[in-house]
């Protein structure tokens, strides 16, 4: 059997946030010197094959409504910035977890997606959209909650280098999306993240760290984690740590950023051929193939967004109306 043995480098920024599209180029230039940097760093030790980036690398939702989104900021994939990051992919010989940007799409006009693309030499291997926006702030769209939605809610895309998939920010706190990437064959899972403090990497909290190391052990898979670390100049109202890490599938940090602003690149080696060993021989703590999914017939019930509701286009108000109104569904499944 080949054995596929390589670095992965988890890459976080610290950027001035877009306000418009012509300002995302900034951006992307920097990712791309950040790229150069990670891949050159490498070269007297484990390759570089993997390079991933946080949420909002690209541009964020700095914009409280849809309206303004789409206008100002949203773009279409693919585009100038997927095109550089396929054109260096392909000099370096790698994969990039691209930073999330807001996207548009005409097949659903009126919605916005929180989308990042895994991309390789050859273009984009998929696109991942945000299943699940952080509500009730965000108010771009879930893909799960359009009718006649017809994408792969969680791709994953088979590499030379690994089955590779991943999920963005709060996704990370439900156990379901990774979970699914893991069934759907992932080998490798990407968080690409904005997580802000008090529930990012710092204590008494630390979110971050603690549940990057759960989804790696229940799902026998690696964890790259990219976080936003900008300061609160950059991404008011709130403040960003960083502290991206590379876990193992047994749920060991492998490398850490240390805490604080800024931008940092860890670098980890991944060993695809160990994980996949380990999945075949082992009998313990198999959690995948331990599953009793039938056991749960709470997946079987519609929790959120609540059904028959005339939503209209989303807003901060409405995504807190919807909140209350599934609260006060589940308080009567509860009580009667």
């Amino acid at each position: 059997m080949e054995h596929i043995r390589y670095s992965a480098a988890a890459c976080q920024t610290d950027f001035a946030n877009p306000v418009r599209r012509s300002e995302m180029k900034r951006n992307t230039e920097r990712i791309l010197q950040i790229i150069d940097s990670a891949v050159v760093g490498a070269i007297p030790f484990l390759p570089v094959k993997l390079v991933t980036f946080p949420e909002f690398a690209h541009s964020a939702p700095v914009f409280a409504g849809l309206a303004e989104l789409r206008e100002k900021i949203a773009v279409e994939i693919p585009n100038e910035h997927t095109e550089k990051l396929t054109a260096k992919a392909k000099e370096h010989e790698i994969f990039i977890q691209s930073g999330s940007m807001l996207e548009i799409d005409k097949k659903y006009p009126n919605h916005v997606f929180n989308t990042t693309c895994l991309i390789g030499g050859d273009g984009i291997l998929y696109k991942y959209r945000k299943v699940n926006p952080w509500i009730p702030y965000e108010v771009h769209s879930s893909p799960h909650d359009i009718e006649g939605y017809e994408e792969e809610l969680f791709p994953v895309a088979k590499t030379e280098i690994g089955n590779i998939g991943t999920a963005i920010c709060y996704d990370w706190i439900f156990p379901e999306p990774t979970r699914q990437l893991a069934i759907n064959g992932a080998e490798i899972l990407v968080r690409v993240s904005a997580y802000m403090d008090p529930w990012n990497a710092t204590d008494p909290m630390d979110w971050w760290t603690t549940v990057n190391r759960c989804r790696a052990l229940e799902n026998t898979c690696y964890v790259v984690a990219s976080n936003q670390a900008a300061s609160l100049k950059h991404y008011p109202p709130y403040s960003w740590s960083g502290s991206s890490m590379i876990v193992d599938f047994d749920g060991r940090i492998l490398a850490k950023a240390s805490e604080g602003h800024g931008e940092k690149i860890v670098v980890a080696p991944i060993d695809i051929s160990a994980l996949r060993h380990e999945r075949k021989t082992r009998k313990g703590h198999q959690l995948l193939a331990h599953l009793r999914t039938e056991a749960y017939p709470m997946y079987q019930k519609h929790i959120y967004p609540p059904k028959n509701e005339d939503r209209g286009e989303l807003s901060y108000e409405l995504n807190n109306e919807l909140i209350e109104k599934s609260k006060e569904q589940l308080s009567t499944d509860e009580h009667g």
